[in-house]
């Protein structure tokens, strides 16, 4: 329904009854116009506050900043809520400062640009009643008071039609702001009956919801636009209050604007495609001389983006918690597991200055290997946590090439040499030795692997690392004769910093696995294992591998 149709009072009645803050300012920021609820938000009466600069309502230590924003909004102006991811706070004429969130649109009466904001109070939102003055309606009466002369009558006559002239200028002037805020305000607005049925439907609420005004208009109730699921809950928790039966429909609207609780409301709005998005919306009950309630005005403005900036917040605030704990954890361990490792070194650079002589070099040969292995030991954790570190930050990815797998499982049996206890690690490789694979983490998934199997199994046992290259993927599988892994604890085994509770004798991090399984998740491979207490553990990695070439090489 198109907004010229709406008489003066209703206007008025949109403009003053709302319960949300109006003001209008020129583009110098004087302001020009300001609602009824303004003066309950600031403590200002409208005669002090128009022309005055709209700076005047914002916390000295926004003003220049402000300035800076309205000289540029000024410049290209469009409506859209202002300061999104700020905190906004209007200045009370008393000095103190109250949270507020604003809605701005634009518009331009004879080549001067004007701007509309919306000022909500989101810590309290009060109704306010004021009932709208009346014309003079004392014409009639005067005309039939005959005790006047003529010319009295006539004088009295021409000064009432004089004063009904100023006040129909006044009147179109107040209009024509009027249609301007309906028409280009940012914000949905709606105005319903007293049972629900949308009457007026802005362009805003058109843009915002998908739907045509002739759609809408003494079609459907406002209940239209909200999740039902969310109506279902409010009316629940509503009956249980109020100890009566709401229905999940327009009637825990009007609850909620007779419980004077409705301001500050967030609910999910449906579009007409069916898409959603967050609004906080108001609903004010409008009432007539009498008080009776006649209609009901909404007013709700989106909130989508402010919802995804504190979603983003909330992940990053885990995240970094996450991190932390990491950090703690690091040091926790590290306090444990460095001293073993340190205690060695240090006694064995202490014994290897006390061998001397020329036939002692067996001596010092074990006590060199000893603080090898020491140094191997601490190096291991430091990687092993830079590791999860990096995961955690999400700052490894995948950096694909073709190489030489055979060669690669070679290097890595030479790598961990020093970790044997007497075992012997057997490999086989079928297919072609060239993969198309991230080198370094496949070096850091077979070295964790066999450091593993080394460090639980018994002495003289045999470890089989064995790879295979076909022509659809890459596999890759460790299996040692071990102290196996209780089915218990084989849920949890990829899990961080997790140690199978038969191993709480043996040094290590529980890091280990962890870092295996989230490499082979960045290079989209499948771990399996299968293990049984005192028999041994086999883990076998599947990867996807169509890109690499199937160069043939038979020296297996």
């Amino acid at each position: 329904m198109p907004f010229t149709t709406l008489n003066s009072k209703t206007f008025q009645a949109l403009f003053n009854y709302a319960s949300i803050g109006i003001l209008v300012t020129n583009s110098k920021g004087d302001i020009q116009m300001a609602n009824k609820y303004i003066e309950h938000q600031f403590g200002y009466s409208e005669e002090e506050l128009i022309g005055l600069k709209v700076e005047t309502l914002i916390p000295p230590r926004y003003k220049d900043r402000h300035i800076n924003h309205r000289t540029r909004y000024s410049t290209d102006p469009h409506s859209r809520p202002m300061g999104l991811g700020m905190e906004l706070a209007g200045l009370k004429k008393n000095g103190s400062e109250f949270p507020v969130e604003v809605s701005l649109g634009h518009y331009t009466i004879e080549d001067e640009n004007f701007a509309l904001a919306f000022i909500n109070d989101i810590t309290q939102r009060k109704e306010t009643e004021q009932a709208i003055k009346q014309l003079n309606a004392h014409l009639e009466e005067k005309v039939k008071e005959g005790s006047q002369s003529l010319a009295l009558t006539v004088e009295q006559l021409s000064s009432q039609i004089r004063e009904t002239e100023r006040k129909d200028t006044e009147l179109e002037r107040v209009n024509t702001f009027l249609n301007n805020i309906w028409n280009h305000a940012g914000a949905i607005i709606i105005v319903c009956d007293k049972k629900g049925l949308i009457q007026f439907f802005n362009p805003a609420s058109e843009k915002s919801l998908g739907y045509n005004a002739d759609e809408i208009v003494n079609k459907h109730t406002l209940a239209l636009f909200h999740s039902y699921d969310e109506l279902l809950s409010k009316a629940s928790e509503l009956s249980l209050q109020l100890g009566k039966n709401i229905k999940p429909d327009f009637e825990v609207l009007a609850t909620l604007s007779e419980l004077d609780n409705s301001y500050d409301l967030e609910w999910h709005y449906v579009r007409k495609d069916g898409s959603t998005f967050f609004v906080s919306l108001d609903i004010t009950p409008l009432k007539d001389a009498r008080g009776v309630i006649t209609s009901y005005l909404g007013i709700a403005i989106d909130i989508s983006e402010k919802k995804i900036a504190e979603a983003e917040l909330r992940t990053a605030l885990e995240k970094e918690k996450e991190l932390n704990e990491l950090k703690s954890r690091f040091v926790s361990m590290a306090s444990h597991e460095f001293r073993t490792p340190l205690s060695a070194v240090l006694s064995s650079a202490y014994l290897l200055s006390r061998y001397t002589s020329g036939n002692e070099q067996t001596q010092r040969d074990k006590h060199i290997q000893r603080i090898v292995s020491s140094v191997s030991s601490l190096t291991e954790i430091l990687n092993d946590f830079l590791s999860v570190g990096k995961i955690e930050e999400g700052n490894i990815h995948p950096h694909y090439s073709q190489y030489d797998v055979r060669k690669q499982m070679n290097d890595a049996i030479q790598e961990v040499q020093h970790l044997l206890k007497g075992q012997r690690i057997y490999y086989n490789h079928t297919g072609s030795n060239y993969v198309y694979l991230d080198a370094s983490m496949m070096r850091h998934i077979v070295t964790n692997l066999l450091s593993n199997a080394i460090k639980f199994s018994p002495e003289d046992s045999m470890i089989e690392l064995s790879t295979e290259r076909n022509d659809d993927e890459f596999i890759l599988s460790v299996k040692d004769n071990g102290i196996g892994i209780p089915k218990e604890d084989q849920e949890n085994l990829f899990k961080r910093f997790f140690r199978s509770s038969n191993v709480t004798n043996i040094q290590g991090t529980g890091l280990g696995l962890h870092i295996v399984n989230k490499y082979a998740e960045l290079l989209n491979g499948k771990i399996i294992f299968h293990s049984e207490v005192g028999k041994g553990t086999k883990f076998t990695i599947t990867f996807n591998d169509k890109k690499s070439g199937n160069e043939d090489n038979s020296d297996n």
